[in-house]
């Protein structure tokens, strides 16, 4: 049969991650029940990274086998028209059988972005994480350094992490300022269960000036969820997406991601 891949975008405020739930409130319950309107026809679909509750994604890629010929264009339209307005499909390709969301991803890129203000968001409420106090970009740049390469992310992993191993290569972590915004773009072949907003948690203390930034590397030798700082607000997490071989010929972003201070 032939196989789809789905390229997504969604404010995760309303649901309960990704991952379909009895409940229902999740990303994938609402886009399978959308193409199996369009489909008339039940769809089980994969997703290259599962996002948490209150996670957004500007680029979810999906893939799912059906017997039915559609063009790109109609299963964009098709789908969108049974999607709540806070999911939206981008764009569709059909792939290769070989072709696999998940497994063929060589990396996964997300990006924090975080409002450093004396009072709390409003507009943005759950789009962007919140810092009241000051932060320095200096320490907070020499910490990432620390997370660099193949490293045991055991200390940043949450207890429901269902990973094989905690061994994960982060491929880069970049900051970047724009008024009183930060943006931390996060990439790795991986990511373990809570692990970004675990280390965002400590790149804030160490940015205002509460921990040094060689904590970074304490934290991570400890090897022990007990000695980094509370999980951070999942708010201002976006997952960017994957990146794939440019053989299978698919989109590195969508147009939502120019949306990002």
């Amino acid at each position: 049969m032939p196989r789809i891949a789905l390229g997504l975008s969604y404010n995760g405020g309303a649901y309960q991650g990704w991952q379909s739930q009895l409940s229902g409130l999740t990303v994938q319950d609402k886009l399978e029940s959308a193409l199996r309107q369009f489909c008339d026809n039940p769809v089980s679909t994969l997703c290259a990274g599962r996002t948490d509750s209150g996670v957004h994604a500007l680029m979810q890629v999906a893939h799912f086998d059906t017997p039915l010929q559609r063009s790109s264009h109609a299963w964009v339209r098709g789908t969108n028209s049974y999607l709540p307005r806070d999911i939206a499909v981008q764009w569709a390709r059909e792939v290769d059988p070989a072709f696999h969301c998940r497994a063929s991803a060589q990396s996964r890129r997300y990006s924090y972005v975080l409002l450093q203000s004396e009072i709390r968001p409003s507009v943005e409420a759950g789009r962007v994480g919140w810092a009241f106090g000051e932060m320095e970009q200096s320490p907070m740049a020499q910490a990432a350094n620390y997370l660099l390469g193949e490293q045991d992310f055991s200390s940043f992993r949450a207890s429901q992490c269902q990973a094989l191993s905690p061994v994960k290569t982060m491929l880069a972590l970049d900051i970047h300022r724009r008024g009183a915004y930060w943006r931390f773009d996060f990439e790795a072949n991986a990511f373990l269960h809570h692990m970004i907003r675990n280390i965002m948690a400590c790149l804030v203390q160490i940015g205002q000036g509460k921990k040094p930034a060689t904590w970074m590397a304490e934290v991570l030798a400890a090897r022990d969820r007990r000695a980094a700082a509370p999980t951070f607000s999942p708010d201002g997490l976006y997952f960017l997406g994957p990146r794939y071989d440019a053989g299978w010929s698919l989109p590195v972003q969508t147009p939502t991601f120019d949306w990002l201070p």
